[in-house]
């Protein structure tokens, strides 16, 4: 017997960008064309079509745990809607074995004008549970979600999280053979996010399938042993997680494009580690940015900043070479100058983007920017919140006899 849990070969989906009738006038000779090119070959594009899957294939087996990853529009979640059936593909195949579930869209199947109690039993059935099951698992759904407070209050009053925690907690407990999750546990809070991939894992060691789609590259890192990486529709790797993250994070970085009308330049940036160029790292390594400047025309008094954004792309680290001690740069035309910053990467887990400038220390003006230059991976152990990682530890205090403890 086969141990495949899903399939899709060759399969293909295209979308047509739509046409605005403003009057009957122009939506009588539009049905008309409609019906005059339903004889067109499926692989045929036509005019204001487009692609959203070109030939896909792949198989996941059962007891995988799988991400897929890619730019926005890349094709993952159409994807993942044909796995699960809500759409059909223009050709190609589609295998699923056992039952499935998935939680691709918040709120699908909830009925904002029932309560929470209501919501659970009528997605539940969706879902393909019995009433019975559903009975049996509702104190253990909800109390998974943490929303006993709130379980027979309208949905329609919930948060978008409260919401979240809900459906992927009926979805989560319903036993399936396949569990799809589409980027949904992002809207949860830090403490939920964290009971979601545990559940997942505990779903994968019974010997189920996931596949989970997320622009957070820690929790795919974490969870999936094989990832997929989409581009523009197409299946553009399929392999190893930590590799096929590389090869993302490599995409998404700056293409360096020099502009010939500017007095200098950043000419190019190298990110390495101890062991040579490379974009994951565990918290508390070493990291060394080089940073290759070329002038155009004699500049003077020039500072070169290097600063850190996490995966908001808020700043969290800046320095430039003055604060480091170093003077201001000067060069003649044609004259470069390599800068290697060195830094201890006390960050948490997760994805975070090296930014360099060029700029004239006098008047502030940039002469060159590139953000990112490149986007990096941080692991880092234990259950450390946000950006920083400051190695924390903790220990009991004893008091000696007599002695109040104050704040």
């Amino acid at each position: 017997m086969s141990d495949v849990a899903l399939r899709m070969a060759g399969v293909y989906k295209k979308f047509s960008r739509g046409e605005k009738h403003d009057s009957l006038r122009d939506l009588i000779p539009a049905m008309a064309r409609g019906v005059l090119h339903r004889v067109a070959k499926p692989l045929e594009l036509k005019q204001q079509e487009f692609w959203a899957l070109r030939d896909v294939s792949f198989e996941i087996r059962k007891g995988e745990a799988v991400g897929i990853i890619g730019h926005n529009g890349a094709g993952k979640s159409t994807m993942l809607k044909h796995l699960s059936g809500i759409m059909r593909p223009t050709t190609g195949r589609i295998e699923v074995k056992g039952r499935l579930s998935a939680l691709i869209e918040v709120g699908a199947g909830f009925h904002p004008d029932l309560t929470g109690r209501e919501n659970v039993f009528l997605n539940g059935v969706i879902l393909g549970m019995s009433r019975a099951e559903i009975r049996r698992k509702f104190d253990e759904i909800v109390d998974f979600a943490g929303l006993a407070d709130f379980i027979d209050t309208p949905v329609k009053r919930y948060s978008s999280g409260m919401f979240t925690r809900l459906g992927f907690s009926v979805a989560a407990h319903m036993e399936p053979d396949v569990l799809i999750i589409d980027e949904v546990l992002s809207v949860g809070d830090y403490a939920f996010q964290s009971r979601g991939i545990a559940k997942m894992r505990s779903i994968v060691s019974s010997g189920a399938t996931v596949v989970f789609v997320s622009h957070n590259l820690g929790a795919v890192a974490d969870l999936c042993s094989r990832c997929l990486l989409m581009g523009h529709g197409q299946l553009a790797q399929d392999g190893p997680t930590s590799n096929v993250i590389q090869s993302y994070m490599k995409q998404i970085s700056a293409v360096r494009t020099p502009s010939a009308d500017k007095d200098a330049t950043i000419e190019s940036v190298g990110i390495r580690g101890e062991d040579g160029p490379r974009l994951g790292f565990d918290a508390g390594e070493r990291l060394w940015v080089d940073v290759r400047i070329r002038a155009r025309k004699r500049t003077e008094r020039m500072a070169c900043y290097l600063y850190i954004k996490d995966k908001q792309y808020y700043t969290i680290f800046s320095i430039s070479v003055e604060r480091l001690g170093m003077p201001l740069l000067t060069l003649d035309p044609g004259e470069t100058f390599t800068y290697s910053f060195e830094l201890k990467l006390h960050l948490a887990d997760g994805t975070f983007h090296v930014c360099v400038s060029l700029l004239l220390q006098d008047t502030s003006h940039v002469l060159d920017i590139i953000e990112p230059v490149a986007s990096i991976l941080l692991t880092a152990p234990g259950e450390v919140v946000g950006s920083a990682n400051l190695y924390p530890t903790v220990q009991q205090l004893v008091e000696a006899p007599g002695e109040v403890a104050t704040a």
